[in-house]
């Protein structure tokens, strides 16, 4: 983090991806153009990685929002890339973490149905060769949803 106005744009910047150089200005209190240069500057050297739109799950059909965590039977370079790649193709999987602890790696699915999270669990998890245990936790409310990161602790 350089300094306060770059702060400022960032935190407006996450909650509003899309805000204009005149809208950062606003919020980082100093001239389009000088909100513009940072904006530029913050993205060049990688403090803003992209710009997304959030969706709404539910609207687009996707109701079962669930938490896996998968061990692994075994650990080696070559069966953990496999393993990423496979994972990285799964369309219902939007996040993957890998851990510390009794699990390997931690899941975040979204999946139309039961039936569907029951195939992806099933079908295509419990049939990779390395993955040994699967424990799915089912989303039943989603208490806090962001990306923004704590800023004023930087």
């Amino acid at each position: 983090m350089k300094d306060d106005f770059d702060r400022r744009i960032l935190k407006r910047l996450q909650a509003q991806g899309n805000a204009t150089n005149a809208e950062l200005a606003d919020a980082g209190g100093m001239s389009v153009s000088q909100a513009g240069r940072r904006r530029a500057r913050l993205e060049a050297d990688g403090v803003i990685e992209s710009y997304r739109a959030r969706l709404s799950p539910t609207k687009l059909g996707l109701e079962i929002q669930a938490m896996i965590q998968i061990s692994l039977n075994h650990h080696s370079r070559d069966s953990a890339d496999l393993l990423h790649r496979y994972l990285a193709d799964q369309d219902e999987i939007v996040n993957i973490w890998s851990l510390t602890g009794s699990a390997d790696y931690l899941l975040q699915v979204f999946c139309r149905d039961l039936p569907a999270l029951n195939r992806l669990v099933h079908d295509d998890l419990l049939a990779q060769a390395s993955i040994s245990h699967v424990e799915t936790k089912i989303v039943m409310e989603q208490i806090k949803s962001g990306t923004a990161l704590p800023l004023d602790r930087t």
